[in-house]
């Protein structure tokens, strides 16, 4: 797959890097994006250790190491943190986490901690260049306790990590979601059996429908414009959820995909 160049300008790009293609890492296919705002880059979930070397050699096509300004982790899970120990051996920018995953990433081989930024509960601004800050925006328990997403101002897109996450069949691919019907059944079982619970799902609704949004990137699968973005914010905000659906410990009332 291709990188996307989501949104393009003199000054300011979002980028789609190219995805990691079937068995090039076990697990689950992971979405990484590049902002640049001139000559300075964000780096937003920078993938498993399988990955690297491909996103890596994505990146430096549009940036070179030294001027990635900031890594966001959206959490904790290894699809996201995995190759981090290579990234920081390659940049000195600083990582943004949530502030209740700093004391478990030294687990991943991570020795000195110092490059880390803890993001308070109600998120932070992130500042890149004099001119540029992205928004780091709380979605907690979707499905971290901990997750972040982050909001680019220029390019409109909300970076949403797992929220809107899609798991594709192997034999199927496209690159955004115009027809949000169709691409339900690929969401509804991994939002219903991840997310936590539908308050935190309709707080986060209300809270990022105060932004002027193009498009929804999240760290699995095509990336959600233009209707699709409405469709998926009003379903999402009345999904019934996670401990919604317990009926009692380790029954769910809805079959899980």
């Amino acid at each position: 797959m291709r990188n996307i160049t989501l949104f393009d300008s003199a000054e300011h790009k979002f980028v789609l890097l190219n995805e990691s293609e079937p068995g090039e890492e076990e697990g689950v296919r992971s979405n990484q994006y590049l902002v640049l705002h001139g000559e300075k880059g964000v780096l937003l979930d920078p993938g498993g250790f399988g990955v690297m070397p491909s996103v890596l050699a994505e990146l430096v096509r549009y940036v070179d190491t030294d001027n990635i300004n900031a890594i966001i982790l959206s959490h904790q899970d290894p699809d996201i943190v995995g190759g981090l120990t290579t990234w920081l051996e390659l940049t000195n920018a600083p990582v943004y986490v949530s502030n209740i995953w700093l004391r478990f990433l030294p687990h991943y081989g991570i020795a000195d901690m110092k490059k880390f930024v803890g993001v308070p509960d109600a998120g932070m601004s992130c500042e890149i260049s004099a001119d540029f800050s992205l928004q780091l925006l709380p979605a907690h328990f979707l499905h971290s306790e901990g997750q972040i997403n982050a909001y680019d101002p220029v390019s409109q897109i909300l970076f949403t990590g797992d929220i809107g996450a899609a798991m594709l069949p192997p034999d199927i691919e496209y690159e955004f979601v115009d027809d949000f019907e169709a691409h339900l059944p690929y969401i509804e079982g991994f939002h219903r059996r991840y997310m936590v619970c539908n308050k935190a799902a309709r707080l986060w609704v209300e809270a990022v429908s105060q932004l002027e949004i193009t498009m929804l990137a999240p760290q699995h699968g095509p990336v959600y414009r233009g209707q699709a973005v409405t469709d998926f914010l009003e379903w999402f905000r009345q999904l019934q959820c996670g401990v919604d659906l317990m009926t009692r410990s380790g029954h769910f009332a809805w079959e899980q995909a």
